[in-house]
């Protein structure tokens, strides 16, 4: 079977286990081809067991996979020359330069020595931000500089996709704004397929995103209609005095939810939107209470991953 070529990764019932642990249930899942994809979930929900699985570093116990159209299993063209990887822990050679391991890396990929392997080691330390510190050794690297190198090493061969294993848990945000613009940078050029469990960052960089759980895949979709379809709505609303009043004020209104109160500021968890929108600024003007601050809400990846957790662990009967 071959991919469509607008489908780089495809998994169809995915499944392997350890023994009696059942990392991976039957993953389906269709990646876009040049797109930027994050593989969203908590540890132990199965997000490096996928990865593994896809870079064949192991084998699944049922189901199939393609990535950029070659099976995972077989005796097909091993993928692993079409793609880039870099770990959750990446390892280096500590007493060689930065310069030194991208043309060892070249040299694996079978780069020509010299000019061509010479060419890209140059144009990719200087897109990671490298070149200042491209002779000097890599034990002496920062973590964000040899997060910015293990990346660069994964570019080496001009793969076709990008697979990385939660590539900026690990830095500090100024580390991690940097990776993320690298990495939103690839779009167009390659597809970038990364893990996280840190939402944001998935929130400010990709396309599409699956939620795993457990090894069970809760939801795919593009980032802004799984907003849409799983965030509650919330407003806002700040006052001069103690919120708590709000609590009674509008825990009777048919479209509020809940009321969650801190200090100054309530959150106010609605089920119907545009009725709350109608009715809930009356009702504050009519209780002449002092605002300060009136907003909604926009939806974040956070909002959306508590629903579908809470979702999948509520007992059975019982609404999440």
């Amino acid at each position: 079977m071959s991919l469509p070529e607008q489908v780089a990764i495809r998994c169809d019932g995915l499944r392997k286990t350890y023994g009696r642990l059942e990392a991976l249930k039957g993953l389906d899942l269709t990646v876009a081809s040049h797109s930027i994809f994050g593989l969203l979930g908590p540890n132990g929900a199965g997000k490096s067991t996928t990865i593994k699985l896809l870079t064949r570093q192991i084998a699944p116990t049922a189901g199939r996979a393609w990535v950029v159209g070659v099976p995972i299993t077989g005796q097909a063209v091993d993928v692993r020359s079409r793609i880039g990887y870099l770990s959750e822990q990446p390892a280096f050679y500590p007493w060689m330069s930065g310069r030194e391991f991208l043309d060892f890396i070249g040299e694996l990929f079978g780069l020509r020595p010299g000019g061509v392997r010479r060419q890209r080691s140059d144009e990719l330390l200087e897109l990671v931000g490298l070149t200042g510190a491209d002779r000097r050794k890599i034990g002496g690297y920062s973590h964000g500089m040899r997060q910015r190198l293990g990346i660069a090493q994964a570019l080496i061969n001009q793969p076709e996709v990008l697979i990385l294993d939660e590539p900026i848990s690990a830095l500090d945000p100024i580390g991690r704004k940097e990776i993320l613009e690298l990495l939103a940078g690839l779009k167009g050029q390659s597809t970038v397929f990364f893990s996280s469990h840190i939402l944001a960052d998935v929130d400010r960089i990709c396309d599409e995103i699956a939620v795993l759980q457990s090894g069970v895949l809760l939801a795919q979709a593009p980032t802004q209609a799984l907003k849409e379809r799983y965030a509650q709505p919330i407003i806002t609303i700040e006052l001069e005095t103690d919120a708590n009043v709000l609590v009674s004020l509008l825990g009777r209104e048919s479209y509020v939810q809940a009321v969650e109160v801190k200090g100054a500021e309530a959150r106010v968890l609605v089920t119907d939107l545009a009725l709350a929108k109608r009715c809930l600024p009356e009702c504050l003007v009519n209780a002449h209470l002092p605002l300060l601050r009136y907003e909604v809400a926009l939806p974040t990846l956070e909002d959306v991953f508590v629903r579908l957790i809470d979702k999948e662990t509520a007992p059975s009967g019982e609404p999440a």
